[in-house]
């Protein structure tokens, strides 16, 4: 490993590929020696087993430090790579890279504002709406409160007008159900006459 800290460029590959193969070589060793480990007499396998696995231990430590090296190596051919072909490049005032799509930032600002005027405009018709609900509520009851005067002034009794207003909620039931039974009505005449 400390070979492969110090080869250049050139020789780097091989090195790698030495220290491969001796990692290989190391663990097809540690298998054989973990099937004699196991042929030990009983009060030296425990032993023998606990050496073994710490043999492999190590193995896999020099393994994860090659594959770290072999990542680091990578990343830095990959840098320099990328460094040479940003230095080579050259750049015209024309590219199409180094322009900033300014019509479709201005199309969506424009729609943007749109939205928010729309949003505006609709926040207040409902404040609109909202007024117009508040006055005619005010007017109605001051109509109510008029014809109850008026009622009072011919002698109408309060149980008299309850009765009036019953009469008016029983006749819009009557209503809803004549409307029912009409469109009952035509709906089984359009479909016996078709």
């Amino acid at each position: 490993m400390g070979r492969l800290e110090t080869a250049d460029k050139q020789s780097v590959q091989i090195v790698e590929n030495e220290i491969q193969a001796s990692i290989d070589q190391i663990f097809s060793r540690l298998e054989r020696l973990e099937i004699l480990s196991s042929k030990e007499p009983p009060n030296k396998r425990q032993n023998a087993k606990l050496r073994v696995d710490q043999l492999k231990y190590d193995v896999q430590h020099l393994q994860t430090a090659l594959r770290n090296f072999q990542h680091r190596r990578h990343a830095r051919e990959q840098q320099e790579r990328q460094r040479e072909e940003l230095l080579s490049r050259t750049f015209t005032t024309n590219d199409s890279d180094t322009t900033i799509p300014m019509d479709e930032s201005l199309q969506f600002n424009s729609s943007l504002q749109k939205v928010h005027h729309g949003m505006d405009d609709l926040i207040l018709d409902g404040h609109n709406i909202l007024d117009g609900l508040r006055t005619q509520r005010l007017t109605l009851k001051g109509t109510q409160k008029k014809i109850l005067d008026i009622a009072n002034m011919l002698g109408l009794s309060n149980t008299v007008m309850r009765l009036i207003e019953k009469r008016a909620f029983q006749d819009k039931y009557f209503m809803i159900g004549g409307m029912l039974l009409t469109c009952v009505v035509m709906f089984l005449v359009v479909q016996y006459l078709t």
